[in-house]
C-alpha cells in the first residue's frame, strides 16, 4: 500500500462507502456489491447488503486457482507434541472440502449451527473453515470449558453438529476433552444429531454409538463439497465474550464486512504479504485467533503460524523467539501478559540472544494494555517496533494501532496508537460530551461502525442497543476509560469500571499500574478499588516480583508506595502493594481485577469460566486476609 497513514485516513472521512468500496474488490465476490451501506437496516446499519460471496473459497478456492496452491497457507507447531506440520493452500482446501461434505451428509446446511470444540490443531481452522463452505454458523468454544459452560452455548446456538478432539495438551498434563462434552450434553436440553470426534493418541475418546463418529474416518468417506453462496449478511460465527465482566454475549460477525475488513487489514497494519508468515499466539478460541489465526491471513494469502504451546515452560522462556527464528515469521502478534510471563524468567533476555530474529520485523500487542515499562523492555531487546493496537471481540479488528503498511506513527509506550480508517473515537463524560485532548473519559466511537464489527449479538438486535448504544446516542460504548490526546493517539486506561473514585476525585488505575510496573523488580501487577469508609475507595496494588528477586516483600512494598506518592501524588491515597506469586486471568490473558476487587471488598467474587487455574484465587484471598 502506497499511501500514508493520514491519506489513508483522511480519504475515509471524505467518503466512508467509497473507501469501503474500494476496499471489496480484494475479495471475490459471487454477486459484487451495489449498495455498500445501508443505515436503515439493523440497530446501526449493514454493509454489503446486496454482495454474495463465499468466505472459505475466499480463505482457500480462489488461492489455488490464482496458482497459489503448493504455497504454505498453515504451519501447526506443536511444543507439546514436538512436531511442526505445513499444510499447503491446496492440502487445505482439499480437507476442508472433504469435512464440509462429512457434515452435509450429517444434515448441516446453509444457516445450521455448527459448536467447535477443540485445543490447537489444524482441524480446529479446518472445521470452521468447513461450516464457512456451507453457510452454516460456527460457534467455537474453548478447548476445556467446564460442562455446564459448554452445555449453556449449546443451548443458545441450538447446533444440529458437535465436532470436538478427544483431548487437549497442557504442560505436565492432558485434559480430556470428550467426558467434559458428555457431561455437557447431558445438562443441554438440546441434543445434536452428530458428534464428530477428533482421536488424539495421548486420550484416545470413549465413542456412544449412534452419536459419536470419527472425525478423520468421516472426512475420508465424504465427497469433497463446493462452496455455497451466501448474502454478505449472513451470520459467518457466534462467539461468546469471555465474561470478566457480566454474562457473556454471544457476537454475531457477518460475511462479507468481516472479508472485507480482515483482507483490508493485513496489508495495512501488519504490512504481511503473500509468500510471508504471520504468527499470531492466541487460540483459536478467542477472537484474535479467529481473525488472526486463521480468517484474515488466509483470506491475505499469508501463511499463518498456530502453535500449541506457552510462551514459558515449553520448554522454556525462549520458546516464541524459537518459534519466531524456525519458520521466519515476518511479525508476531501477542498479548502483554505473554510478555511479562517471558519477562519474569528472562528479564536480560539471554535466551532471546539464543535465536535469529533477523527475519522479525515488529511485534504486536493486544488483549489489555500494555504498560509502557514492558513495551520499552521488549522494544530494548528486540531493537524492533512494538505496536499495540486496542480491539475488542464486538470489533473483531483493531480499532487503533500504528501501521506498517502506510508509515509508522510515532512509537508512544502504552499508546494504543491512532483509529484505523474506519473508525473515529472520542473520549466522551457521562453527558456525551468530547472531553479535552488528554482527559480520560468514556472511549466511544462514532456509528456507524466500519465493516468487520459485530452488527448485532445473536438473536438480539434488542440487547445490541441496551449494551453498547443507547447509553451515548450516535457513539458505540466500548466500556473502555481512556484519553485522546493532541496527535490523535488512544491511551486506553482500562475498563470504566476500572476508574475508582477517591475521595472524590476520579483516578485510573491503569496510570498506577504503570509506575509500579517501572520498579525493577516488578514484572507484572494490578491495582484494584477497595472500600474505604472516609475516603470512598483506595487503590491496592497487588504485584507479582521478577524471578531471582530475593529482597524483602515490606521493603519492595515502602518503595512501590513512595514511587505511586512521587509520580501520581498523595491525592492517590495509595498505601498498599501487596506482593502476590501470581495473578488471576482467563485463558486469553486478561487480569481478574473485576474478580480481585470483589473479594478484597468481601463480596462473592464472580469467577467466569475462561480462569486460567482457579487455585490462585485461593492465594490472592490468603494475601488479602494477611495484608
Amino acid at each position: 500500500m502506497n499511501q500514508s497513514y493520514q491519506a489513508a485516513y483522511a480519504g475515509w472521512q471524505r467518503d466512508p462507502e467509497h473507501y469501503w468500496a474500494e476496499a471489496a474488490q480484494a475479495i471475490e465476490w459471487v454477486s459484487a456489491p451495489t449498495r455498500i451501506f445501508d443505515g436503515a437496516a439493523g440497530p446501526f446499519g449493514r454493509w454489503f447488503v446486496d454482495g454474495v460471496l463465499n468466505t472459505s473459497a475466499n480463505c482457500l478456492d480462489r488461492h489455488v486457482a490464482a496458482g497459489a496452491g503448493e504455497r504454505v497457507a498453515l504451519i501447526w507447531d506443536s511444543a507439546m507434541e514436538k512436531r511442526v506440520s505445513r499444510i499447503s493452500y491446496r492440502a487445505l482446501r482439499d480437507r476442508v472440502a472433504k469435512l464440509a461434505g462429512a457434515m452435509a451428509a450429517r444434515g448441516v446446511r446453509k444457516g445450521d449451527r455448527v459448536v467447535i470444540y477443540m485445543p490447537m490443531i489444524p482441524e480446529a481452522a479446518m472445521a470452521m473453515l468447513a461450516c464457512a463452505r456451507l453457510g452454516a454458523v460456527h460457534s467455537v468454544v474453548f478447548g476445556g470449558f467446564a460442562a455446564p459452560e459448554l452445555a449453556n452455548r449449546i443451548e443458545a446456538a441450538q447446533p444440529k453438529l458437535v465436532i470436538a478432539a478427544s483431548c487437549g495438551l497442557e504442560p505436565g498434563r492432558v485434559v480430556a476433552y470428550k467426558p467434559i462434552l458428555d457431561a455437557a450434553l447431558a445438562l443441554s436440553a438440546h441434543q445434536p444429531g452428530h458428534c464428530l470426534i477428533f482421536q488424539r493418541p495421548a486420550a484416545e475418546a470413549t465413542m456412544m454409538a449412534g452419536r459419536d463418529e470419527d472425525f478423520l474416518a468421516a472426512e475420508a468417506a465424504a465427497a469433497p463439497h463446493a462452496p455455497v453462496a451466501v448474502a454478505a449478511t449472513d451470520p459467518l460465527y457466534v462467539l461468546y465474550t469471555s465474561g470478566t465482566t457480566g454474562k457473556p454475549k454471544g457476537i454475531m460477525r457477518d460475511n462479507g464486512g468481516h472479508a472485507v475488513a480482515l483482507a483490508r487489514s493485513v496489508p495495512m497494519i501488519f504490512d504481511v504479504h503473500p509468500g510471508e508468515v504471520m504468527w499470531t499466539a492466541s487460540d483459536v478460541g478467542w477472537v484474535v485467533g479467529h481473525t488472526y489465526i486463521v480468517y484474515a491471513p488466509l483470506l491475505a494469502g499469508v501463511t499463518s503460524v498456530m502453535y500449541e504451546g506457552k510462551p514459558v515452560g515449553t520448554p522454556d522462556a525462549g520458546a516464541f523467539w524459537r518459534v519466531c527464528a524456525e519458520h521466519g515469521a515476518k511479525t508476531l502478534f501477542t498479548a502483554p501478559t505473554a510478555l511479562r510471563a517471558i519477562k519474569q524468567q528472562d528479564a536480560q533476555g539471554a535466551l532471546l540472544a539464543q535465536y535469529d530474529l533477523s527475519r522479525l520485523q515488529a511485534l504486536f500487542l493486544a488483549g489489555e494494555r500494555c504498560d509502557p515499562p514492558t513495551a520499552e523492555w521488549i522494544a530494548g531487546l528486540l531493537g524492533k517496533p512494538v505496536i499495540d493496537n486496542w480491539w475488542q471481540t464486538e470489533t473483531g479488528w483493531p480499532i487503533s494501532a500504528r501501521f506498517r503498511g502506510l508509515g509508522l506513527t510515532p512509537f508512544k509506550p502504552g499508546s494504543g496508537g491512532r483509529p484505523c480508517p474506519g473508525y473515529e473515537v472520542q473520549a466522551l463524560d457521562a453527558q456525551g460530551a468530547r472531553m479535552p485532548p488528554g482527559e480520560v473519559g468514556a472511549l466511544a466511537i462514532r456509528l456507524p461502525l466500519p465493516p468487520g464489527c459485530a452488527p448485532s449479538l445473536w438473536e438480539d438486535d434488542a440487547g445490541y442497543r441496551r449494551a453498547y448504544l443507547d447509553a451515548l446516542p450516535g457513539w458505540y460504548r466500548t466500556g473502555d476509560a481512556g484519553a485522546v490526546d493532541e496527535d490523535g493517539d488512544i491511551w486506553v486506561m482500562g475498563r470504566t469500571d476500572d476508574v475508582i473514585n477517591v475521595a472524590g476525585h476520579r483516578l485510573s488505575t491503569g496510570a498506577m499500574e504503570e509506575v509500579l510496573a517501572a520498579h525493577p523488580d516488578v514484572a507484572e501487577c494490578a491495582v484494584i478499588g477497595r472500600y474505604d469508609a472516609i475516603k470512598g475507595e483506595v487503590p491496592l496494588g497487588l504485584v507479582v516480583l521478577k524471578a531471582g528477586v530475593d529482597r524483602a516483600d515490606a521493603q519492595i512494598s515502602a518503595e512501590l508506595v513512595a514511587l505511586v506518592r512521587e509520580r501520581i501524588g498523595p491525592v492517590a491515597a495509595f498505601r498498599d502493594a501487596l506482593v502476590v506469586q501470581r495473578l488471576p486471568k482467563t485463558r486469553s490473558g486478561k487480569i481478574l481485577r473485576a474478580t480481585m476487587k470483589q473479594m478484597a471488598n468481601g463480596q462473592t467474587p464472580l469467577v467466569p469460566p475462561t480462569i486460567e487455574d482457579a487455585g490462585v484465587l485461593e492465594q490472592i484471598a490468603g494475601v488479602l486476609r494477611a495484608g
